[in-house]
C-alpha cells in the first residue's frame, strides 16, 4: 500500500504526517505556534516563517519515527501544501519538501490547502472503515482564513470542486479572533468564545441577519464584528470589564484556565459572546442550507460537509446537524483533531493525484492566493 508523507506549513502550525493508502494514519504530528503569537493577539507572518524554520526538521523526523520508524525508502511520495496561505510560511514547507524529494528520489505532489480540508472529511470516514460520503455534496470550509461553500463531485473518478459562495471580507474564524481580542479574551479566540457562549443568553443582543447584495451564498462578517465594537462603545460597563479583565489576566503570571476567564467575565459580557456566536452560526447554517437548495438544480445533493478549524465549534455542529436532519441529509465532519490545520489531510488529498501521477517539478511555487480547482501540478 502506498505511503505518502504530507507536509503542511500554510499558517501557524508546522505539521507532518504519514498516511497509508489514503485511509490509515500512521503518524500525524502538529507543532503549534499559538504560544508565540498569543503575545500579539494574532498570527505575525514573519514570526510564523521563523518558527516553521525551527520546527520543520524535527517535526518530519518525529512523523517518520512514529510511523514505523520508517526510512525514506519506505515512502512512495511527498505531498506539500503550496497554497493558499502565508507566502513565507508556505515557502518553508515547500522548499524542504522539494529538497527531501530530490535527495530521496521520491515524486513530489503540490496540494491545495482547502482540498486538504475537504479530504479530512473523507479521511474521517475511511480511518473508521466507513464508506465515503455520498456525492454530490455541499461542503462548508470555515476557518480563521477561509469561509467558502463548494459543490463536491467525482465524475469519472476525479474530484471536482465548484465554488458556490465565499466571504467578501473577514473569515468566520477571523471574526471570532478579533472579537476575542476586543473583549480582552486572548488568542486564539474561537475555542474560548465557544465555551463561554454556553453561559450567556444568545438573545440578549439583537444583531440581526447579515444581508448582502449579489450572490446570496456569499458571506460577510466585518459588519457583525463592527456591531460588537459599537455595542461595547455604548456600554461603559463592558468597557470597564475589558480593562479589569486585561489587568487581572496579566497579573496571573501563567496561562489562564477556563475558570479564570469565567471568573473575570460578567453576565453582560457572556450575553454578548453568546449573541455574537448565535449570529455567526445562524448565518453559516442558513447559507450552507441555501447552497444545498441552490445546488440541487444540477443534481440532488446527497450530503452536507463541514470542515476547517471553525468546524470544531460545538454550536455550529449542532445547528448544521439539526438543519441537515430536517432536510433528510447526513452531516459529515472530521474529528476535532482533523479540523484544524494538519498534514494528514494533505497526504490524504494527495492520493488521487498520486494515482494519476500528477507529479510536480522544481518549478512548483508557493501561492498565497490560489483558487481551488486550478492546476497546481507544476
Amino acid at each position: 500500500m502506498p505511503r505518502i508523507l504530507g507536509i503542511e506549513t500554510s499558517c501557524d502550525e508546522t505539521a507532518a504526517a504519514v498516511v497509508e493508502d489514503g485511509r490509515r494514519v500512521l503518524a500525524n504530528v502538529v507543532l503549534s505556534q499559538v504560544p508565540v503569537h498569543r503575545l500579539y493577539g494574532g498570527v505575525v507572518p514573519e514570526l510564523a516563517s521563523r518558527e516553521h524554520l525551527r520546527g520543520i526538521v524535527p517535526v518530519v523526523r518525529q512523523a517518520l519515527e512514529q510511523a514505523g520508524p520508517l526510512r525514506w525508502a519506505d515512502l512512495d511520495a511527498i505531498a506539500v501544501t503550496c497554497g493558499p496561505g502565508l507566502a513565507g510560511a508556505l515557502l518553508v514547507g515547500l522548499t524542504y519538501a522539494k529538497a527531501l524529494a530530490l535527495a530521496a528520489r521520491l515524486p513530489l505532489l503540490g496540494i491545495h490547502h482547502l482540498e486538504g480540508h475537504l479530504h479530512a472529511v473523507l479521511l474521517e470516514q475511511r480511518r473508521n472503515d466507513r464508506p465515503d460520503p455520498p456525492l454530490p455534496a455541499v461542503a462548508l470550509v470555515v476557518s480563521g482564513g477561509h469561509t467558502q461553500l463548494y459543490r463536491v463531485e467525482r465524475p469519472n473518478g476525479v474530484f471536482t470542486y465548484r465554488l458556490l459562495g465565499q466571504t467578501r471580507d473577514d473569515a468566520a474564524g477571523e471574526a471570532y479572533d478579533k472579537v476575542a481580542k476586543l473583549l480582552a479574551l486572548g488568542y486564539p479566540g474561537g475555542p474560548l468564545l465557544d465555551r463561554l457562549a454556553g453561559l450567556g443568553d444568545a438573545g440578549a443582543v439583537a444583531f440581526g441577519r447579515i444581508r448582502l447584495k449579489g450572490n446570496p451564498l456569499d458571506f460577510s462578517f466585518s459588519g457583525l464584528k463592527t456591531a460588537v465594537l459599537r455595542h461595547v462603545q455604548t456600554h461603559p460597563g463592558l468597557q470597564a470589564g475589558i480593562a479589569d479583565r486585561r489587568a487581572a489576566i496579566a497579573a496571573l503570571g501563567r496561562a489562564p484556565t477556563l475558570d479564570d476567564w469565567r471568573a473575570h467575565c460578567d453576565q453582560p459580557t457572556l450575553d454578548l459572546i453568546a449573541s455574537f456566536q448565535a449570529a455567526v452560526v445562524a448565518d453559516l447554517t442558513q447559507r450552507a442550507l441555501a447552497a444545498v437548495d441552490d445546488a440541487a438544480d444540477a443534481a440532488p445533493i446527497a450530503s452536507l460537509w463541514v470542515t476547517g478549524g471553525v468546524a470544531a465549534n460545538s454550536a455550529l455542529r449542532r445547528s448544521l446537524q439539526a438543519q441537515a436532519e430536517r432536510q433528510g441529509l447526513e452531516l459529515f465532519a472530521p474529528a476535532l483533531a482533523l479540523c484544524t490545520d494538519n498534514a494528514a489531510m494533505i497526504a490524504t488529498a494527495a492520493f488521487p493525484h498520486f494515482e494519476r501521477q500528477e507529479w510536480a517539478d522544481a518549478s512548483l511555487a508557493a501561492a498565497a492566493q490560489l483558487p481551488l480547482g486550478m492546476n497546481i501540478a507544476s
